[in-house]
């Protein structure tokens, strides 16, 4: 959650420029965000200042979704520690919202056995309410709150992408996307996506629905103002034609922006965090057909501690007390005229 890397504004793209031939025939461009207080930083899970308010999270969902037919709910569950992040996350996927659903590995055990029997509980229990099933959070990134600091990732990786399409595909739930998601990689000897493709056999391949990308430009790596679009365009194209062609990932399988935002705070402002989702949501969608990028998530509706200091408890689009910055309508303005 919330751990990965990475002005000329792009032209007016109406609903129908975004459609996308993805997995099943067709897909079309879905924005969603985590709603939750909950996050993960570079030393550990911070927890919110003040607890999450399910009524108050409602109401800036409705909102933000207007009257787009779908609109995703990111929630986060951990093999390790069954918690939800948000709390009882079922209770915002309703009025055509759907999750966003993580299951998160966390285990060194190595045992897999019950690994597998959580991603296929998982399935059963709560498949008619999850759009997107990510398997594994940021594998390829080695830090303590996600997945690639345990050691057996990768296994735990693409096992749980086949039975989760195994699942559910017997169970009926034909249009739950299942996939997982990593983060840019700035190093020409990362070995992640060669390992991936050693591991994937032909299950693997005919399972995956998804892969997404985590990226924060201009966050942990100073981007300038006039670059950000031609930044975006950079790790999101460099993934696609550099880094998943290693596993054997080929331009057919669709991408989805799992996380994405810029924090507030000392020396960020709070209208710069609007200007910065205006145009990375706008340089995504453009980038949309090319690619066949097929969803944004933002991470996240509210900040983590409005005081605190540092980076990560200032993402939200909401400041700790669900007061607006001015990011939230420029977001809730883009899905409206996006979403298809």
């Amino acid at each position: 959650m919330a751990g990965s890397y990475a002005r000329t504004m792009v032209s007016h793209q109406t609903c129908s420029d975004t459609k996308i031939i993805g997995y099943g025939g067709g897909m079309t461009f879905t924005f969603g965000i985590y709603p939750g207080g909950l996050l993960g930083s570079d030393t550990g899970v911070l927890a919110p200042v003040r607890p999450d308010d399910p009524a108050l999270i409602t109401a800036a969902l409705r909102e933000l979704q207007g009257g787009a037919a779908e609109f995703l709910v990111r929630a986060y569950r951990s093999y390790a520690d069954p918690g939800h992040a948000p709390d009882r996350p079922e209770q915002y996927a309703v009025e055509g919202r759907k999750l966003d659903l993580v299951l998160q590995y966390r285990d060194r055990s190595g045992e897999s056995a019950g690994w597998l029997d959580f991603v296929r509980r998982t399935v059963r229990a709560e498949g008619h309410r999850v759009a997107v099933l990510q398997i594994c959070e940021e594998p390829n990134l080695d830090l303590p709150p996600v997945d690639g600091s345990i050691p057996n990732v990768l296994r735990a990786l693409v096992a749980g992408v086949i039975a989760a399409k195994e699942e559910a595909l017997a169970c009926g739930f034909d249009r739950l996307a299942v996939g997982f998601n990593a983060v840019p990689s700035f190093d020409p000897a990362d070995t992640f996506w060669s390992e991936l493709g050693e591991l994937a056999d032909e299950r693997f391949h005919r399972a995956l629905d998804y892969v997404g990308v985590d990226f924060f430009p201009d966050v942990f790596r100073p981007v300038p103002a006039d670059r950000l679009a031609d930044a975006v365009r950079a790790v999101v194209t460099g993934f696609r034609r550099d880094w998943l062609p290693r596993a054997g990932i080929g331009p057919a399988v669709p991408l989805r922006i799992c996380e994405n935002g810029w924090p507030t705070g000392p020396g960020r402002s709070e209208a710069r965090q609007a200007e910065v989702v205006e145009e990375v949501v706008r340089t995504v969608v453009e980038l949309a057909a090319e690619l066949t990028v097929t969803g944004y998530a933002f991470f996240a509706l509210r900040d983590a501690d409005s005081a605190g200091a540092g980076l990560f408890p200032h993402f939200g689009l909401l400041r700790d007390d669900y007061s607006r910055k001015p990011a939230f309508d420029t977001y809730r303005k883009l899905v409206a005229e996006l979403s298809c």
